[in-house]
């Protein structure tokens, strides 16, 4: 329609009143074209409305029947943590820390020093375990010895027992023989210490005549001398004197010799009669001593009959031994294995976390000192409802989501099943048999293997979160 014919019903209408009911003819066409350009706009909108509501039903249904296809592929959880090796580190020994090579956070390898202990006490302990092995083999030699001894004695003891038996028989009469023989030299020695005695007296007799002749001797020269220093007689006749005084005195001193020997034989003969009657005495004694031995012998006999016996004795005490050094090298094995326990190395690669100790600080066995945990070996546990696994398989493909790194998607499967709920294995597991049930919906822990390369998975750190999905169809 032309602007003026606009113009035309606009002005027509504006001039049309209530009072107007049979309009001209040429106004007719015009009264009945505004009713028709009002109708039809408002027909259209609202059909255009009505088709693009019906387009969006049918793309959001659409949509959500795809997204439903879709999701119905998969199951996820947000209950699920990033898990490893965490190895606790524990002193199997009670000393003092002495050293400590790493610290917190540290990456340490495998065999790489972590601790080392004060080892002087174990040291010491070590010394006395292998004196003790020595002291047990030197004691087993010993008991082998005795043992091969006494097998080799066993044989002949009998035979040696009935010898010496005869033999102490006959010890016995010669025994006695001797003591009968002691006997007669007693006799014999106081025969001469008699004899002794009487040539003692003799020869004391012969003193007092000898000591007379000095005393005249001496006064005959005591008497030449005056006469001589008179000049009444002559030098020689002194001299002759002298001689004799000299003569005299030697026979006296010759006698008193011949006393003083006398003596002696007199004492060697009662030391003598004193020695025979010793002897006598002693061979008594020994008559005494062989006949005990005889005893003794009949006794060793009796102790070779049971020689079998003693045999087994001694080799149940070889065996005692052995079992000895058995023991005394354990205890030198255990003694070496704990001084080894003074050094602390790393199980595996891994970082330094929760170290609690410092140096100087005495440790118990099994004071928890550090752990490695070992980020460099990773999974997931997620915990999915009992619900979501009925067509949860091992070896589907999970895409995991973690918290720490929302711009990355990592990848993996699943590697296998808890055979048991999450609850049945906590400390406090529940008592459903106790009247007051309440069912709840269990977890089950599944553990998810990453596929991606070693220097992307090892950034991830136990305990962190994340969301796997599992593609179950």
């Amino acid at each position: 329609m032309s602007n003026e014919n606009k113009d035309i019903d606009k002005e027509s209408s504006a001039n049309i009143g209530p009072e107007i009911k049979d309009p001209p003819v040429e106004d007719q066409p015009v009264e009945i074209e505004p009713d028709e350009p009002i109708e039809k706009p408002k027909n259209g909108k609202r059909r255009r409305f009505i088709y693009i509501g019906a387009g969006v039903l049918l793309i959001l249904a659409i949509v959500g029947g795809v997204y439903w296809l879709y999701a119905r592929q998969f199951e996820s959880t947000d209950d699920a943590f990033v898990d490893g090796d965490i190895i606790q580190i524990n002193p199997n020994v009670s000393a003092h820390v002495v050293k400590i090579p790493v610290r917190s956070n540290q990456f340490v390898h495998t065999g790489e020093l972590l601790v080392e202990l004060d080892d002087s006490d174990l040291q010491v302990k070590l010394q006395q375990a292998k004196a003790q092995l020595e002291t047990a083999k030197s004691q087993r030699d010993q008991a082998k010895a005795n043992a091969s001894l006494t097998v080799k004695t066993t044989s002949a003891s009998k035979t040696q027992a009935l010898s010496n038996v005869q033999t102490a028989r006959s010890n016995v009469d010669q025994t006695k023989a001797a003591a009968g023989a002691k006997q007669t030299q007693i006799q014999q020695t106081q025969a001469a210490a008699r004899t002794a005695q009487a040539s003692l007296a003799q020869t004391r007799a012969q003193v007092p005549q000898a000591e007379s002749n000095v005393r005249l001797a001496e006064v005959e020269y005591n008497r030449r001398l005056a006469l001589f220093n008179k000049g009444d007689i002559s030098r020689e006749s002194l001299d002759q004197a002298l001689n004799a005084l000299q003569t005299s005195r030697s026979q006296l001193d010759a006698a008193q010799k011949l006393v003083i020997a006398a003596q002696s034989r007199v004492d060697e003969a009662n030391a003598a009669v004193l020695t025979a009657n010793e002897n006598y005495k002693q061979s008594l004694a020994q008559v005494d001593l062989t006949q005990s031995q005889v005893g003794e012998s009949q006794g060793r006999l009796a102790d070779a009959n049971a020689a079998p016996e003693r045999v087994d004795v001694t080799q149940s005490q070889v065996e005692v031994a052995e079992a000895g050094v058995v023991a005394a090298e354990a205890a030198v094995a255990q003694a070496e294995l704990n001084l080894s326990y003074t050094k602390i190395y790393a199980p595996g690669d891994g970082f330094v976390t929760r170290k609690t100790i410092e140096e100087g600080q005495l440790v118990q066995v099994g004071t928890p000192l550090m752990a490695i945990s070992q980020s460099d070996d990773v999974w997931v546990v997620a915990n999915f409802k009992e619900t979501q696994l009925e067509n949860m398989q091992i070896g589907q493909p999970v895409d995991v989501y973690v918290d720490a790194f929302p711009n990355e998607s990592f990848h993996g499967k699943v590697e296998s099943f808890q055979a048991g709920t999450g609850s049945r294995f906590s400390v406090l597991p529940s008592e459903n048999a106790t009247g007051n049930y309440v069912k709840v919906v269990q977890r089950v822990p599944i553990k998810i293997v990453f596929d991606d390369a070693p220097d992307k998975v090892k950034r991830l750190v136990p305990g962190m979160s994340v969301e796997p999905r599992v593609k179950v169809r």
